[in-house]
């Protein structure tokens, strides 16, 4: 999206980190791959460490998977890929000259539990806030479209909404949301009004308002 800006319309972006390994990331991915084999070293980092000592039922099916379904030279490939990339050349408009950043709508989504949560964060800040979405979902860790997946697919539908398509789409309210969950977004070509879903508890009832200019942090 940063090199072809008008062929993406939109984006929900899981557990994205912009930023590449520091050395003290790198040496310590190294230290962990001399201990632990493949499965578990990528089981760390989709996993929290609560999870991975509480739900063992979630870590086992996820470590069966990644030991019998996946080839493990491929993921290792992949591993050492992703362990070797750089920082995404980006910065939210306006606080450098030149800044480059994602021009479409976009959803971050990330667990309140959650061992990316740091670089959602980071990505976050770095991202036009006219056009962004935060969304932290609660009680859930690494792995929200697994632990969460009503919810996460609920705000999928608003976020389709707020950029004009589902229109007719019928909606039922995000059980057991802590603060307002609001979904914006604007049209390919920029002038469509920002559309804001709110739900402020889990027997309140979805309400559009319009003209949202800034960041909106989600929980639900």
């Amino acid at each position: 999206q940063l090199i072809f800006p008008d062929m993406v319309e939109g984006m929900v972006l899981l557990n994205i980190d912009p930023c590449g390994k520091g050395w003290i990331d790198w040496a310590a991915t190294k230290l962990s791959g001399l201990t632990s084999s493949l499965p578990d070293t990528v089981l760390s980092h989709l996993c929290s460490q609560e999870e991975l000592m509480n739900n063992t039922e979630l870590v086992q099916s996820l470590r069966q998977q990644i030991g019998a379904n996946v080839n493990q030279s491929n993921l290792q490939l992949f591993w050492n890929m992703y362990n070797s990339r750089r920082d995404l050349e980006m910065n939210r408009p306006g606080t450098v000259a030149n800044a480059k950043t994602l021009q479409c709508p976009v959803m971050l989504v990330v667990g309140d539990n959650s061992p990316a949560e740091e670089g959602v964060v980071e990505c976050n800040s770095k991202l036009d806030p006219t056009q962004t979405t935060f969304l932290k979902m609660a009680d859930s860790g690494g792995l929200p479209q697994t632990t969460q997946p009503g919810k996460l697919t609920e705000a999928f539908k608003y976020f389709l909404q707020g950029m004009g398509y589902m229109a007719s789409a019928s909606m039922t309210r995000l059980a057991r949301s802590r603060t307002a969950s609001l979904t914006s977004a604007s049209s390919v070509d920029g002038h469509r009004p920002r559309i804001c879903t709110q739900t402020n508890s889990s027997d309140s009832v979805g309400q559009v308002t319009q003209n949202i200019s800034h960041t909106m942090e989600v929980s639900c």
